[in-house]
């Protein structure tokens, strides 16, 4: 259980709500905070937004897992494989210095347990899945496991770059034209579709904030949360360290 911040330093993380921008801008932005950041010049901070549509694809991705009819795609520069992000996908660039050594494996599950606590608070049962990093419900009925949260980092420098995102009242047909994180044997999901109702991204993104910054300073305790699963399934790595 984890009971400390993973945070190089005890000063206030900063929080940029940006509402609609496009990936390119952002991801501009997130090389120019990680830059300062580790030249001691910027303060941690947690990007909140949500993008138009646009796939992206880390580096693990096979050609296979893209669109087959020519749809463009962004490759980045984070770990695994390809995936959406949208109008009513809520987004979270966390920008964050990692104390010494630095652990991404600790990291990931820390915005693991910040996503489960924040399906926690809809009442929604969610976990994680060995081998696999995200958020996830367990099957049940006909449904395959579904994922309703992906994580996706890069750490650069020792400073954490690209992020999380939750479905929230997305357009689940985007996920269609795609092998999601490279995973075949799965869904995606939503909060809304989940709970039959409309959930907005500003419903959500408070309870995101505030479970992010939690999860990083270690008053979110990291648990043991997997969901219920008949087997095993080969592993998806979804994140990246670079010097």
């Amino acid at each position: 259980m984890t009971t400390s911040s993973c945070r190089a330093t005890a000063d206030p993380v900063q929080v940029r709500p940006l509402g609609t921008i496009d990936y390119a801008q952002a991801w501009e932005l997130q090389r120019e905070l990680l830059n300062a950041r580790a030249d001691g010049a910027g303060p941690d901070t947690l990007l909140l937004l949500e993008h138009p549509s646009v796939y992206t694809a880390g580096k693990r991705t096979e050609p296979e897992d893209r669109p087959q009819d020519g749809t463009p795609v962004i490759d980045v520069d984070r770990g695994g494989k390809i995936t959406w992000h949208g109008p009513g996908q809520l987004v979270g660039y966390p920008i964050v210095k990692l104390s010494d050594p630095v652990d991404v494996v600790d990291y990931v599950r820390r915005i693991e347990q910040a996503l489960i606590h924040v399906c926690d608070s809809f009442g929604l049962a969610t976990g994680r899945v060995e081998g696999r990093s995200g958020v996830w419900l367990a099957a049940d009925g006909d449904r395959p496991e579904r994922k309703i949260a992906a994580i996706g980092i890069r750490v650069q420098r020792g400073v954490t770059m690209h992020g999380l995102e939750i479905n929230c009242n997305a357009d689940l047909d985007a996920f269609g034209k795609i092998i999601p994180c490279g995973i075949r044997d799965a869904g995606v999901t939503s909060l809304s579709a989940e709970l039959g109702r409309d959930v907005t991204v500003a419903e959500v993104q408070p309870l995101v904030q505030a479970a992010v910054l939690a999860a990083i300073e270690g008053t979110l305790p990291v648990t043991v949360r997997d969901i219920e699963r008949d087997q095993p399934t080969a592993a998806g790595v979804t994140f990246s360290l670079s010097s």
